[in-house]
């Protein structure tokens, strides 16, 4: 089998960079013609503005104002149903010891502000009387909660007997029952059934308005799910019934709860038989219960679509905030930084590229060419994956992003060096120009690896424990190192391999950048050198001094043993 020459895998690296390239830049086109894609990266909110949404929380009367930690969990839990949405660079704060402000890049899509809009305390209350026929059942899954006050002042209010359970209808007291006669669905909203007591039972409607309900005490908390996921049911032989369902995980607390209640529902019959999933008010669903479910892994099934068991599971999921608000304000903002800084910001890195530029002119005269023309590979590669994301991911470009970019042109030049480096010290060993690039690679690969590596897992823990802007930091940093080793590997070597073999570069020109007599002193090894010739004795004596700065300490002990072995045998002589 004829062995593959340096020439041929340098062809065959080339080809590889060039079908991603080429896959990148046709997925990218795709998205511009048939999708929502475009050849402009998506920018962040202090670039383009966007949306601000203000949230004040709803509590029940009496009751005392919301604690920071409940406002702290509510910010993380509406940014995780923020970034399930596929919203990225969004930024979610207090403000003050009250509001939460929600600012979102762009225009949202009104599912997305509808997510943000229905954040609200999640419940699972039993059902005890209803207009409507269920819709689903479960193996899993309720609905919302929502009062509604009427003046029925003269009506018992008061059950006759003590209930004896959540779904006992001595809850359903004449006044209750007057009220439920009279309510109309448009008044969730304004009866603030959001912060409902939870120990009381409760008049609502389902997320259409079509149905109303009486609904008793909550039994099961929203914050006692640990997850929620949306797929097919299967049947007993494992086959997909391309039915869509949701599933629910509950933690230890949950799946005690939730087992008591279903053991109780599956005994009882019409809508008794029902509890109610309450979001914000309303009624999201109301399963029937099928089976007693004792391991805490309910299945929600109905008449569900892909798209709307998912908004389920991500409800359920990200709904169980520990206290109810509403909407103050929902206003459009300009951007906080604007095309100024970004100008600023892209200046900035065109200076940085310069200087590089002009360093690797002066330092590797013809062989910056080579830097050149991988920083441009670089850039091409990097803003290609920036579109994809952006298209595919809902990425969004921030000044902290731009920031990560610019820090990436200082990387894969630091790349560059250690290579072209590693080269001039095969060069000084006297290899000629093909075999220093070989030997040189393996060692300058190691070395790129082991720093791009501790680049890359700095910027992973960045972006797991970070949030907002210094995510998109992370994320840039991240993706440029990763294509810091694409480009080192398949198109920076490559050309070397190739221009190893013009005379220009394997002749040692004095513009090539790889002159062996401009290098200094020829290293041989074992604390040996062998000087260049036909060089002034001031040249000399400089690349003696070099080659002293180049020995190991073993080398230098070597050398000193040496010496002391000459002395002495030049002292017995005599």
């Amino acid at each position: 089998m004829a062995r593959t020459t340096p020439v041929k895998r340098a062809l065959r690296s080339l080809t590889w960079l060039l079908v991603i390239v080429a896959a990148l830049a046709a997925l990218n086109g795709y998205a511009a013609i048939f999708d929502k894609g475009s050849w402009a990266p998506k920018l962040a909110l202090d670039l383009e503005g966007g949306t601000e949404i203000i949230l004040s929380p709803q509590v029940a009367a009496g009751h005392a104002a919301p604690t920071a930690q409940q406002l702290d969990q509510a910010v993380a839990i509406i940014r995780q149903r923020i970034d399930a949405s596929g919203v990225s660079e969004a930024e979610i704060n207090t403000q003050g010891s009250q509001n939460v402000v929600v600012s979102i890049p762009g225009i949202p899509d009104q599912a997305t502000i509808d997510r943000i809009e229905s954040s609200a305390k999640l419940e699972f209350r039993p059902v005890l009387q209803s207009d409507a026929a269920p819709v689903s059942s479960v193996g899993g899954k309720s609905a919302t909660p929502t009062p509604s006050p009427s003046d029925f002042s003269t009506l018992p209010a008061t059950p006759s007997t003590k209930p004896t359970n959540a779904s006992d209808e001595a809850y359903v007291t004449p006044r209750l029952a007057a009220e439920f006669a009279a309510f109309n669905c448009d008044q969730v909203d304004s009866v603030g059934a959001n912060v409902a007591d939870p120990k009381k039972p409760l008049i609502t409607c389902d997320d259409s308005s079509t149905y109303k309900y009486i609904l008793g005490p909550v039994e099961v908390a929203g914050e006692t799910i640990s997850d929620a996921t949306n797929g097919l049911v299967s049947n007993s032989q494992g086959i997909s019934t391309g039915q869509w369902a949701v599933n629910i995980v509950f933690n230890s607390k949950g799946t005690k709860e939730f087992a008591d209640v279903t053991r109780r529902l599956n005994a009882l019959t019409g809508v008794q038989n029902q509890f109610a999933i309450v979001l914000d008010g309303r009624i999201i669903s109301a399963p029937t219960t099928n089976a007693v479910i004792t391991d805490g892994k309910p299945q929600i099934t109905g008449s569900f679509t892909q798209a709307s068991s998912k908004t389920l599971a991500d409800q359920l999921k990200f709904g169980a905030l520990p206290i109810g608000f509403k909407v103050q304000s929902n206003d459009t903002i300009t951007a906080s930084l604007g095309s100024t800084q970004l100008q600023s910001g892209l200046l900035a890195g065109l200076i940085g590229l310069i200087l590089v530029v002009l360093y690797s002119v002066l330092q590797y005269r013809s062989l910056a060419s080579v830097t050149i023309a991988s920083l441009v590979v670089a850039a091409a590669l990097t803003y290609l994956i920036v579109l994809v994301l952006s298209w595919h991911e809902g990425f969004r470009l921030s000044l902290a992003g731009v920031a990560g970019l610019i820090v990436a042109i200082g990387i894969t030049a630091d790349s560059f060096i250690v290579y072209f480096e590693r080269i001039r010290d095969e060069l000084r060993d006297g290899r000629g120009l093909e075999s220093a690039v070989g030997a040189g690679w393996k060692r300058a690969i190691r070395t790129i690896i082991a720093s791009d590596s501790v680049n890359f897992l700095a910027a992973a823990t960045l972006f797991v424990v970070a949030v907002g802007n210094v995510k998109g930091f992370a994320l840039t940093l991240g993706l440029t190192t990763i294509v810091d080793l694409v480009v080192v590997s398949l198109f920076t070597h490559p050309m070397l391999q190739l221009i190893a073999r013009n005379p220009f570069f394997s002749e040692g020109h004095r513009f090539s950048g790889l002159d062996p007599k401009a290098l200094g002193a020829i290293y041989r090894g074992r604390a040996t050198f062998r000087e260049p010739v036909g060089v002034s004795a001031n040249k000399r004596a400089a690349v003696s001094r070099e080659a002293q700065k180049r020995q190991t300490i073993a080398e230098r002990k070597a050398a000193e043993a040496a010496g002391e072995s000459t002395s002495r045998s030049k002292g017995k002589d005599s």
